[in-house]
Formats: structure tokens, C-alpha cells, sequence
């Protein structure tokens, strides 16, 4: 083995390194989250990029909502895995503001084109807070 080879094998072997602890980290936080309120409603937005329909699993427990997003990466002909840095399970969460009750059976959940999860939440007269609702993003809203 020459010294270029050596050389180029340490290269990828830190590269490929890097790239893993860029995905844990990546994973390890949370997704990105807006919550907006109106008169009728609560709309959280999270950042889902390169998510589809069937990625995301959404749940509403103990006044916050939380999202699932298990994202699979393409396989691209010819081309070699050199950095893998995109995390592939991502978790967001988001709590709502005190005071705010939630019908959470009614809310939908609408993955946008531009890779944003907009979880829709009518408010309702009166919730004891207890309720655990999960939902899937329907596919034909991705």
C-alpha cells in the first residue's frame, strides 16, 4: 500500500466519521417548530425537509405536540456514500401556550412541497388535558 493510498483511506475514514456524528447530532435535536395561534385554532409548523406522507407520525399528549419523521435515503446509481450526514430519525415537539385547549381528534396534519409539517388544532371549549392522539400525514396531502 502506498503512502497516497494510506493517505486516502484515512481521508474517507474520517469523512464517513464526521458525517455519522453530523447525523446523531442532526437526530439528537429537536425539529424546528413555529406555533401560531388565531381565534379558532393553534397551527404548528415544523421543518420536515426530505419527509414524506408515510415519514411522519404525529401525536398530541400532555399539551404538546409531537412529530415522528423516519426519512430513508435515495439510492443514487453510481454514486458512492461518501459523507452520510442527514439524520434519518427526527423528533420535534412542540408545546402549546398555557390555557390554550386543543380538540385533539379533529387536528390534520399537511406536509407542504417545501418540506414544512403544518399540524392544524381547533380549539375546543374544554379538554382535560389527558387526551393521546396520534395521527399519520395522509399521503395525498404530501
Amino acid at each position: 500500500m502506498t503512502l497516497r493510498e494510506i493517505g486516502k483511506s484515512v481521508t474517507d475514514t474520517v469523512v464517513k466519521q464526521v458525517g455519522r456524528a453530523t447525523s446523531r447530532l442532526q437526530e439528537s435535536r429537536s425539529l424546528a417548530a413555529d406555533v401560531l395561534e388565531s381565534d379558532d385554532a393553534v397551527l404548528v409548523v415544523f421543518d420536515a425537509p426530505g419527509a414524506t406522507g408515510s415519514d411522519v407520525q404525529v401525536r398530541f399528549a400532555d399539551g404538546a405536540v409531537l412529530v415522528r419523521v423516519d426519512r430513508f435515503r435515495d439510492y443514487h446509481e453510481g454514486f458512492e456514500m461518501l459523507f452520510p450526514g442527514r439524520g434519518l430519525s427526527l423528533d420535534g415537539r412542540a408545546k402549546l401556550p398555557d390555557g390554550v385547549n386543543v380538540d385533539a381528534e379533529s387536528a390534520t396534519a399537511t406536509l407542504t412541497d417545501t418540506g414544512e409539517l403544518h399540524v392544524h388544532l381547533p380549539k375546543a371549549e374544554s379538554d382535560d388535558g389527558s387526551a393521546a392522539v396520534e395521527t399519520t400525514v395522509d399521503p395525498d396531502d404530501a
